[in-house]
Order: C-alpha cells, then structure tokens, then sequence
C-alpha cells in the first residue's frame, strides 16, 4: 500500500505533503497536539534551566536528574500501569495530563512568589559547611526545592505527554501504511511550535526593560510563561476529546477490530512487575530502549558541560532565557527543514537507514565540541583573530551541537522510534511504550548524569572529567549503532507484508515471542 501511494502523488507532493485529502481530518487535529504539546515542552524545558542554573549552578541538574527525575519517572510509571488496567484510553489521558497542568499554575502564582519563605536557607547553609565541594549541587537541590520540584515536573512532560500519551496515542489510531507517510509530519506541528514558543520566551524574557526597577520582571515574565503553558494544555485536552467523538468513530481512520486482531495473541493484562519480567525477554523491546538510553546519555553529557558555560555568559535568568528562546526557534527552523529531509529519506532508504543518522550526526558534532573544549587553550590566537573570546566560542560550539542534535532527533530518531513499536502486539506496545519512553528516556539522561557524578568525585571539577566525558560519548554511540542494526533486521522482519491475513498474525505472534 506504501509503494502504492508513493506512485500515485507527484513527485513534489511526495516529498512535501503525502496525505490525501480526506486524511486531513485525522492528521490535522494531531498536528495540533502535537503543536500545543511541543510548545509547552519548549517552554518548560527552558524555563526549567533558568531556574535552576541562574540559582543553582548546573551541577544541580546532575543531583536532579538521578536522584529526582529517575526516582519520580518509576513512581508514575507505577501509577500509569495500574491506571492502564482500570480507566479506559481517554480517561487515561485526562488523568495523565490534569496534574502537570495543575501543578504549574501552583507553582507560579502561590510556591514562586513564596519562595523565600518556602526555601531552607539557613539550614542548606548548615549543610554546605558540613558537606564537601562535591555535594554542593546535592545541597542546591534541597535549598530550592521549589525549583527543583518544577525541574522534574517539567521534565516528566517529556517524557510522560509527549512520549508516553501522544505517541501512545498516535500508535494506537495510526497504521503501519499510515505512519510511513504521517510520523515526519507530526513532528512538522512540533517544530513550527518552538517558531511561536522561541519568540514568545525571547519577547516575555526581555519584558524588564519596560518594568520599574523595583518589579521583580522575572516573576512577572514567569506569569505570562506558565500561563500560556496551562492555555495550550487545555487545548490539547479539548482537542483530544474531539478527536475521540468525531474522527475515531470514523472506521476510515480507525477501526477496533483491526487493533483487535493484530493483537489477539497478545498476552492478558499483568501487573507492573510481570510486565517488566515479560518484556526483559523480548530483543526487540531491548533494543528499542538501548537507542532511547544511549540518545538520553549522549546528550546529557554534552548539554551539562554546554549550561555550565552559558551560565557564565549570562548570569541573569532573563538573559539566559531570552538566550535559550533564541536557541529554541533556531533548532525548530532546522528542525523543520529536517522533516521533510527526514520523511524522504524513511522513505526511500528505508527504516534502518534513516535510524542510523542520528548516532552518526551526535558523534561528529560531540567530537567537534568536545575537542574545542578541550584544546581551545592551544587556540587563542586563532580566537582573538575572530574579535570574540574562548567563552562565547564554547556556548556557540555547544549551540550549534544542540540544533543538530536535536533537529536530528526530531525528524529522524523520534519517528523511527515510533514506527518500531507499530507491529507490537498490544502487551509490549503499551507496556513496553510505558517503560521504555517513562523509564529509560529517564534512565538515559539520569544515566549520563550518574556517570558525571561519578567522575567528578575521583577527578574533582568537571573541567578534569571533559577528556573522559568524550570517550564514554564515544562507546555509547558505538553501543547505540549495534542495537540500530539488530532492530533493523527484526523491523524488517515483522513489516514485511507478503499476504495480508497472514501478515497481521505473524506480526502478533512474532512480537509475543522476540
């Protein structure tokens, strides 16, 4: 049906929109999602940067991420598993996202205007000239717990909406034949959200030119912030239910009894442990989450040495937030122009192809920043000759790394991703979905900063670690080229489509028992 569809669009329209017209009412409303959902993300992940590296430093976000966000990601996993088995999809979906967008709104308009009462100066102050240097970052972490709680939170919208229920959801309703032409296009409505979400930071972070001098502009550009984050989430919310009533009632764009039969082998519902037990036995989920572990420690590895030299940059978080929203617009620019790079080449190369890039691009952009960080001593004549200084060099380098990391990601990772837990029979899909996108996308980025914590004790500054920080990129990204190739085989195995009764049996049986 692909090649059949693929033939009958023109060239043009191939590469640039292969959607048929009646499709529209299906793909629009999830491009819409998808947008509302990447704005917030855009939002919250740079917002939650501000907060803590401005106040904190970014050593924090290594205590953060292991001993916060991980710990935190499992509790919902448990939670969502044990919902799974009792609130049907869309009420699931409601009970997933209400509490982040509630959590928000309480944070900005009651836990930040109350942060001095709230935060434990004198008692973290206690700590630190009790603890050695090295703890500091931990100590950081209690001090301003308020920032800390909206870290994880905001973190968890990653992985928990965007993974977990768009991607879940978009599974669920979305066909193998379908995904081939729909998957680089949701992720078009994501990165045309950070050309709004980009500017919108920029504008509200430069708001303090126009306040009194006794305004605090940083309260006041977080009003606005969260405010639009909570608008959006209500729209996804609206949308979503729409979607159920008027579009999935539609069996053009989705019928049960498809679903029902691809998975009718699929095994009965199991507890949260068993799911995990069952699910440690299959390759191809294993391989799956081996991609999702080895982008997460990659790019955590990169991002903390980047956020450490842009907080010498720009100290003052309105600065550092205007920053990062310029960031933000120019890696959705180039993420867009990725897309549609990125949906021809899933294409016409094909699935194992197209998953291999993105390793490829994280080890040669890695290499290039590291090595600068590393060796830009040696280079202070060339860099002099540029009118800038080794400082403002390293946040661009790191830039630049970022946006094509990311823009990568976007276009090539995360669809690719997605389509491989298509043929999954329902258990591994939504089971297997949940710990994978929840657990291992944390298990990834709290992975990458274990691994610094760690080196940073033996060697002291992270500085001394950056050299060690390279090699340990470089295994991941080889160990992540391995899975790519082991996957590929057994994607291709299970999307291959000789008889179509056939077909969907195997497709069912094969992933019960990889």
């Amino acid at each position: 049906m692909t090649q059949q569809t693929t033939q009958q669009f023109s060239k043009l329209r191939s590469f640039f929109w292969p959607v048929y017209a009646y499709e529209l009412k299906k793909l629009l409303p999830m491009l819409m999602m998808f947008f509302f959902i990447n704005f917030n993300y855009t939002i919250l992940r740079d917002t939650k940067d501000t907060l803590v590296v401005t106040a904190s430093g970014p050593e924090t976000i290594l205590f953060l991420k292991t001993w916060g966000v991980a710990p935190c990601a499992v509790i919902f996993l448990l939670i969502y598993a044990k919902l799974s088995n009792i609130l049907s999809r869309e009420n699931l979906f409601y009970a997933a996202i209400v509490p982040f967008l509630a959590f928000f709104a309480l944070f900005v308009y009651v836990l930040y205007p109350n942060r001095d009462a709230l935060h434990p100066h004198a008692a973290a102050d206690y700590l630190q000239s009790m603890l050695p240097l090295g703890l500091h970052g931990l100590v950081s972490c209690f001090r301003n717990w308020t920032y800390s709680l909206f870290y994880i939170f905001a973190e968890l919208w990653g992985s928990a909406v965007l993974s977990l229920m768009f991607w879940g959801f978009a599974n669920e309703i979305t066909r193998v034949t379908e995904s081939k032409r729909f998957y680089t296009l949701f992720g078009l409505g994501a990165n045309v959200a950070m050309l709004f979400s980009g500017p919108a930071i920029v504008y509200v972070s430069d708001i303090r030119s126009h306040l009194p001098a006794d305004v605090d502009a940083w309260q006041v550009s977080l009003n606005y912030l969260i405010s639009m984050v909570v608008i959006a989430g209500l729209s996804v919310i609206a949308i979503y239910w729409w979607m159920n009533r008027n579009v999935l009632t539609d069996t053009r764009f989705y019928d049960p009894e498809e679903k029902k039969t691809a998975g009718k082998k699929s095994k009965p519902k199991m507890g949260v442990f068993e799911s995990f037990a069952y699910l440690a036995k299959s390759n191809y989920i294993l391989c799956i989450a081996i991609l999702v572990i080895a982008y997460g420690v990659c790019i955590n590895l990169v991002e903390v040495t980047w956020k450490g030299q842009l907080k010498l940059q720009y100290p003052n978080p309105n600065e550092y937030s205007a920053f990062m929203g310029k960031f933000s617009t120019l890696t959705g620019a180039a993420t867009i122009v990725m897309l549609f790079v990125g949906g021809y080449i899933i294409r016409k190369k094909g699935w194992g192809f197209a998953a291999m890039i993105t390793p490829v691009v994280l080890f040669i952009t890695g290499a290039a920043f590291f090595a600068f960080v590393i060796f830009r001593e040696n280079l202070g004549g060339y860099i002099a000759m540029m009118g800038t200084s080794p400082l403002m060099l390293a946040v661009i380098f790191g830039m630049l790394q970022n946006i094509m990391s990311k823009s990568t990601k976007y276009s090539l990772f995360d669809p690719t991703k997605e389509m491989s837990y298509i043929p999954l029979d329902q258990e591994s899909k939504v089971k297997g979905k949940a710990a994978i996108d929840v657990v291992g996308a944390r298990l990834g980025k709290s992975g990458g900063a274990f691994i610094q914590q760690t080196l940073v004790i033996f060697f002291g500054t992270v500085a001394a670690i950056t050299p060690y920080i390279a090699v340990t990129m470089a295994v991941m990204i080889v160990v992540w080229m391995f899975a790519v190739r082991s996957l590929n085989r057994q994607f291709v195995a299970l999307t291959s489509e000789p008889k179509a009764p056939e077909s969907k049996e195997s497709v069912s049986t094969g992933a019960a028992t990889a």
